[in-house]
Formats: C-alpha cells, structure tokens, sequence
C-alpha cells in the first residue's frame, strides 16, 4: 500500500505570513499552482492558503439582516461571521486570509485514508508533516498519478 512519503511532493512552495496578497498572486501564476502552506519563520505550519482565499477577498459583501424584536435588535448570520468577512476583504497580508485550522498527514498515512480525507473534507491540499515541520504535500493530481502507475 503506498504511503504519503511515496506521492507526496517534497519540493514545496510555500510562503509566510507575512507575505503580501500581491505577491501571493505571482506565485500562483508563476508556478501555475492554485495553493500554497503557510509556514511561520521556524517551517511549523502556520495554515493554508489558496485561490480561492484571493477570489474572496473580491466578491460583494453582504449586509446581515437585522430584525428588530420588541427594543432588541437582532443580528441574523453572526456578527462574528461579518467580522471575518470584512477582516479577510481588507486583508493586506495572507496571515488575514489564509486557513489556520488545516487537516494535514503523516509520511505514514496510507494513500486510502488519503483519498478519503479529500474526498469527505473537500480538500483539494493536504500538508505532510513529521515532527510538525511541512516535509512534503499531497493534491489530487498525486493521487491520480499514483493510481496511474499501480
């Protein structure tokens, strides 16, 4: 049975926090990727960041519905909600933008568990980590070359 350390991509872009959502968007387009991990100055996984965070920043914010009830009003859809909507839509940096909490694997997971973990979760990336540093990552085109060459 393969493992992650036998698909995984060991070579990995990443960028760090601090890096500017500008120049997040010349790596996508220099390296035709559509994600990266973000790493803190140590290599320690810091989250996750793709196209799709960068589409967001962009698309229309939408006012909550707000009810007034007696002399209460009342904010429907979360005020939290909002906050990170309008957090992440003025974000300067990919620390504002990107995914903190990330599913990641092991050099050890098997490729089965692998395929169920992106398959359920919708996740398009997945991090190897061993010890908590980023040794490797897993996308879908990993599993279907692996599965080409069984």
């Amino acid at each position: 049975m393969l493992k992650a350390k036998d698909i995984m991509t060991r070579d990995v872009i990443t960028v760090r926090p601090e890096t500017t959502v500008e120049d997040l968007a010349r790596v996508f387009i220099e390296h035709r990727i559509s994600g990266v991990p973000v790493v803190d100055k140590d290599g320690r996984l810091y989250g996750i960041v793709t196209e799709n965070d960068l589409i967001s920043q962009n698309k229309r914010f939408h006012i909550p519905t707000i009810i007034r009830l007696f002399d209460a009003y009342i904010v429907l859809g979360g005020s939290d909600k909002m906050e990170k909507e309008i957090r992440k839509m003025a974000a300067y940096s990919v620390g504002d933008i990107c995914t903190r909490e990330v599913v990641s694997v092991s050099e050890d997971t098997p490729m089965d568990e692998i395929a169920t973990i992106m398959s359920e979760k919708w996740i398009h990336l997945l991090p190897v980590l061993s010890e908590d540093r980023l040794v490797g990552i897993i996308g879908k085109a990993d599993i279907v070359k692996a599965l080409a060459q069984k």
